[in-house]
């Protein structure tokens, strides 16, 4: 099989205009390897399947306007927030000059996009965390934006979808950041207080502090296919408690298996099953 695929790309190279005396360059984004199966794919099939591998229906990471792409219907997504951005309040070294950078490379000014659109006609308030932006970290900026996602979704009476990935609180910001647990928990519970949904996707990973307030909240809990979720790692909880923990602990399935998760769903299937779930739990679906 990689051997064919391998003669494919060789046939494809050389068909390709050369200057005389260059050597034949494979280019480095044509294939994917898969970092947990190792099969290998085109890139493109790979970016075609959503970038999902066809061997071990691995989930590689998206970024948000990836995911907003394979959720939003075209030209209804309208972003909340947008020009929101982190401040240094501990004076830390080069957290400025990191922000900067970042924000240059991911065309982001923080780890999490916020707004709302429809999904398959149904309207909803939505949030997608950005792992290229400091691992999804949440920030003041990361929490004030979830916390306003949900002012505005109580307001106008909006179920909210959020797309969790983080690695938790953003350690720059000290105790801010803590606070930000606090913040963002308050803000769903007046959501759910006027009787509105709120659903929360998991995917890969989803720790720390974002798992230990919002994350953990949702009304209804997905998760994508063997995503790590958790709070603190696999050998601090091992090293605490002194014992082996399952080889797939803080995976998909352990969780829907031991009841924190609601669903295990693909990301084939994602986009329509968030549809069903807003019309069966709002005035739409009645």
């Amino acid at each position: 099989m990689l051997e064919d695929l391998f003669k494919i790309v060789k046939t494809r190279s050389a068909q390709e205009p050369k200057v005389p005396g260059s050597k034949v360059n494979i280019p480095s984004n044509l294939l994917f390897k898969c970092p947990r199966c190792g099969k290998v794919m085109f890139a493109e099939d790979f970016e075609a399947a959503k970038k999902v591998c066809v061997g071990c229906s691995y989930h590689a990471r998206l970024t948000a306007s990836e995911r907003l792409e394979i959720t939003a219907d075209k030209n209804s997504f309208e972003e909340y927030d947008a020009d929101l951005q982190s401040v240094n309040p501990l004076g830390f070294a080069q957290y400025d000059a990191k922000l900067e950078e970042l924000r240059k490379s991911t065309g982001l000014n923080d780890a999490v996009v916020t707004g709302e659109c429809t999904i398959r006609g149904s309207r909803c308030a939505i949030g997608v965390m950005d792992s290229r932006f400091m691992m999804a970290s949440m920030g003041s900026v990361v929490g004030e934006k979830i916390a306003r996602l949900f002012e505005r979704a109580a307001e106008k009476k909006l179920p909210v979808v959020i797309f969790t990935a983080s690695g938790g609180a953003r350690m720059q910001e000290g105790i801010i950041s803590l606070m930000q647990m606090a913040k963002t928990s308050a803000a769903v519970a007046r959501h759910s207080a006027k009787g509105l949904l709120y659903i929360t996707v998991l995917t890969d990973p989803t720790t720390g502090g974002v798992t230990a307030s919002f994350a953990s909240l949702g009304d209804i809990i997905i998760a994508e296919p063997k995503v790590v979720v958790g709070f603190a790692g696999r050998r601090v909880i091992e090293g605490t408690i002194r014992q082996h923990l399952p080889d797939d602990f803080q995976s998909a399935e352990f969780l829907l298996e031991h009841g924190f998760a609601d669903m295990v769903v693909g990301r084939d299937k994602m986009r329509r099953t968030l549809s069903h779930l807003i019309r069966l739990h709002t005035k739409e679906g009645a």
